[in-house]
């Protein structure tokens, strides 16, 4: 888990100064800053037999190297995978303590490549393509105000109460991969970086689909890697879970034509138009200049609302910008004004449009930092600071009471209708965030006790100290089923998607956790599961095209099976 920025020092799981330095050296600068965790397990793959090795796990991939680093190779691209498992079992091959302690994960992948067992130590998936540096951002100082922007990508101009796309957070809320396209026959890769055996070819990556055709006439097959963590606190599974979750969502949104336009500058494969990333001096500086803007107390509304979509669209794709955040009064800031807000509402009982567009705007900035630093040690010590007291005041203020709108006689129908979609918007934004909780409350329930700030059960414990959480979650439920009972023959977006795999992830953790929540759940909307949702029509809704197709319908299947439960 690296920190990023010179003289920033590197962080990881299990801290390994040898193996980070040859990681440092052989990976590209944006792949490096996006390695999440490396842990020592034996690995067994269709070439490689029970070899002690470290997996490195990165944002869009698993990388091996010896135990003694010499070289560095792709194991599994995520977009190639179709299940991550923990298997219950004692390895045969370990004896004593390690075979008691062990944790085995299968992870189950398509390949074209044929059985035969060559020479190679591990086998290579060379449609795998480097990503692009992220392009960096600059100040502005031809606007009337001084902004944040990037090369290439147009300053945040719009006014605050214009319209979004409905039913999803802002396009640039969550962090952007490309989905890599295999090379064609008469591509020529590119030679390895010094030192690195079967390095991944980088060739250009490209959103578009093109990549299914090219495949479709090739046989595919599943294939299995296993990784044996020889430790009772390993924290490998629910890490590949969590990146896994993180790269489907993502490569199923850049499938979204509308969310691709919006985040054209970032899928752009065209070469020699990105530019080298900043400094991390040069980062700082441009990130304590926004901070600085942000903390005054004379802002306006729409100040705020502005500068706020200006660090949100700086922060995507920018792993140093989002490592300062965590170090930084941003986090605090947030939070007490999403407080602010959500007090102001409740005092005067009406909602505004303005009111909501901050709130989802703030929630939306919380996304990225969370989507974009899952590595990051420092995020978790704020985070739990002070028993938690962050974290539980932003788990309070991010729920709200889904069904109180405008209550001035003076309002209009239209407006009213206008601030019910602001609203839903809001909603969607807020199911996201908890969402991202909730990944990071699987891995502290993992590496702590149940009790322990941040872990699953802590989170549905604060969670329900607020009074409207109940109306909140049956909100949640009641989209499940609006989206799984409508007309028959109509597929679902990508976003429509993603969004019904983190409500059902979300829905699923109440379930399985709290037995109130379950009682309430299924008190409100057990007939609507029994009699609107159709097991044999969920399957229909959901291109097979889209990566978080078959993670979802896994997630619904054991949805509904808790649900129909007497």
């Amino acid at each position: 888990m690296a920190r990023t920025g010179s003289g920033s020092g590197t962080l990881l799981s299990r801290r390994n100064i040898k193996l980070d330095s040859f990681l440092k050296r052989n990976l590209e600068r944006r792949e490096y800053e996006r390695i999440r965790a490396h842990e020592p397990c034996v690995v067994t793959s269709e070439t490689v037999n029970k070899v002690y090795m470290h997996a490195v796990l990165s944002d869009e991939r698993v990388y091996v190297t010896e135990h003694a680093p010499r070289t560095l190779t792709v194991a599994v691209s995520f977009r190639r995978v179709r299940d991550i498992e923990l298997v219950n079992d004692l390895p045969g091959f370990l004896s004593g303590k390690d075979r008691e302690h062990s944790q085995h994960v299968r992870i189950i992948y398509v390949t074209n490549k044929p059985a035969d067992k060559g020479r190679d130590w591990l086998r290579r998936d060379k449609g795998v393509g480097f990503p692009r540096v992220a392009p960096p951002f600059r100040r502005n100082s031809h606007s009337p105000s001084t902004t944040l922007t990037f090369e290439g990508y147009p300053a945040e101009s719009e006014r605050l109460k214009s319209s979004r796309s409905a039913s999803c957070p802002n396009s640039d809320s969550l962090s952007l991969v490309k989905i890599p396209r295999p090379p064609t026959s008469s591509a020529t890769p590119l030679p390895p970086p010094a030192g690195v055996r079967a390095q991944v070819p980088r060739w250009s990556a490209s959103v578009l689909s093109r990549e299914e055709g090219e495949w479709a006439e090739r046989e595919e097959r599943e294939a299995e890697l296993h990784l044996y963590a020889v430790s009772q606190s390993s924290r490998l599974y629910l890490q590949l879970q969590s990146a896994w979750n993180r790269f489907i969502i993502r490569s199923t949104l850049l499938l979204d034509p509308l969310y691709r336009r919006k985040c054209g500058s970032y899928s752009d494969s065209t070469p020699g138009k990105w530019r080298p990333a900043l400094s991390w001096a040069w980062t700082c500086h441009l990130f304590d200049q926004l901070t600085s803007e942000l903390l005054q107390d004379s802002n306006s509304v729409d100040r705020v609302f502005l500068l706020l979509q200006e660090l949100k669209t700086a922060a995507h794709g920018n792993v140093s910008l989002v490592s300062l955040f965590w170090r930084s009064e941003l986090c605090v800031f947030l939070v007490q004004t999403l407080e602010e807000s959500l007090h102001t509402q409740s005092l005067s009982g009406v909602n505004t449009e303005d009111q909501i567009l901050l709130r989802t705007v703030i929630v939306e900035t919380l996304v990225v930092m969370f989507s974009e630093t899952q590595r990051e040690a420092v995020r978790l010590n704020t985070l739990c600071a002070n028993n938690g007291a962050l974290a539980s005041r932003m788990l309070l203020a991010v729920i709200c009471d889904p069904h109180q709108q405008s209550q001035s006689s003076e309002v209009s129908s239209e407006v009213s209708s206008e601030i019910q979609v602001l609203l839903s918007e809001y909603l969607d934004a807020a199911c996201w965030l908890l969402f991202e909780l909730l990944l990071l409350g699987l891995e502290t329930s993992r590496r702590f006790s149940a009790d322990d700030f941040l872990s699953v059960a802590w989170i549905l414990r604060v969670l329900k100290t607020h009074p409207h959480l109940l109306s909140f979650i049956t909100h949640q439920a009641q989209q499940v089923v609006l989206v799984l009972s409508g007309p028959q023959g109509a597929v679902l977006s990508p976003v429509q998607s993603v969004l019904l795999f983190q409500r059902c992830r979300l829905l699923l953790a109440c379930l399985q956790h709290d037995g109130a929540l379950t009682q309430h759940v299924r008190s409100q909307l057990r007939e609507e599961f029994r009699y609107l949702v159709k097991p044999s029509c969920v399957k229909e809704k959901l291109s097979p095209r889209f990566p978080i197709t078959s993670p979802t319908l896994r997630l619904v299947d054991n949805f509904l099976s808790l649900m129909r439960q007497i």
